[in-house]
């Protein structure tokens, strides 16, 4: 990604979160508490209670907007991104899932296998295994972009999985349209959130530097 191009990113990012600079310079370093930035990947939660209110499309462009302009090594970009917020296809889905797994609707606030989450961003890699940490970065742009929207998010691996290895989900996979080379990676289940969970600890002591 070359330089004018980060600068823009930035900037955007900086607008979107509501700390770009207005009537004047911005210091380079500002405390935590006077940076949108740093608050909200600090007060980043995964969200496993979402309440029945449709996300609007306009914020799931934004976000998918901000995931595709993650870094990316020599501009790859290796990445496909299907995003669901058609209740049609995710009640469908939950229903194979249901029955092949009944202890998951034994839950009475069960609503479907993304966490109930309204709205679901399915991400794919290449199959023999390159652009994973490309698609990681991309995932986090829109987990953040998320949380200054007000919307929760939680990554999601088993829902995934069951439509990669279900021979009846193959129906809902192929709907995805993804590339012949592709296969899915993981989800990001997106909607308002019905929970303010706690952050939980954090191990700093993994974190050196060296002098």
């Amino acid at each position: 990604m070359n330089a004018r191009k980060m600068a823009w990113l930035c900037a955007g990012l900086l607008a979107m979160t509501g700390c770009a600079p207005q009537g004047g310079s911005q210091p380079e370093t500002s405390p935590a508490g006077e940076n949108a930035v740093i608050e909200t990947i600090l007060a980043r939660r995964s969200i496993r209670k979402y309440t029945a209110q449709p996300v609007e499309r306009e914020k799931l462009e934004l976000i998918v907007k901000c995931g595709i302009n993650a870094p990316s090594g020599l501009n790859k970009q290796p990445w496909a991104v299907r995003v669901v917020d058609d209740a049609a296809y995710i009640d469908g889905l939950t229903a194979l899932y249901t029955r092949a797994n009944p202890k998951a609707a034994e839950d009475p606030n069960f609503r479907n296998m993304f966490r109930n989450a309204p709205a679901v961003i399915f991400i794919a890699s290449p199959a023999d295994g390159s652009g994973q940490l490309d698609c990681g970065l991309l995932g986090e742009n829109m987990l953040l972009a998320a949380q200054s929207l007000g919307l929760g998010t939680c990554c999601l691996g088993g829902p995934t999985r069951f439509m990669t290895d279900a021979p009846e989900a193959a129906p809902y996979l192929e709907k995805l349209g993804l590339p012949e080379d592709y296969k899915l990676l993981y989800a990001i289940g997106v909607g308002y959130p019905d929970e303010s969970p706690e952050a939980k600890p954090r191990d700093e002591s993994k974190v050196r530097f060296i002098d």
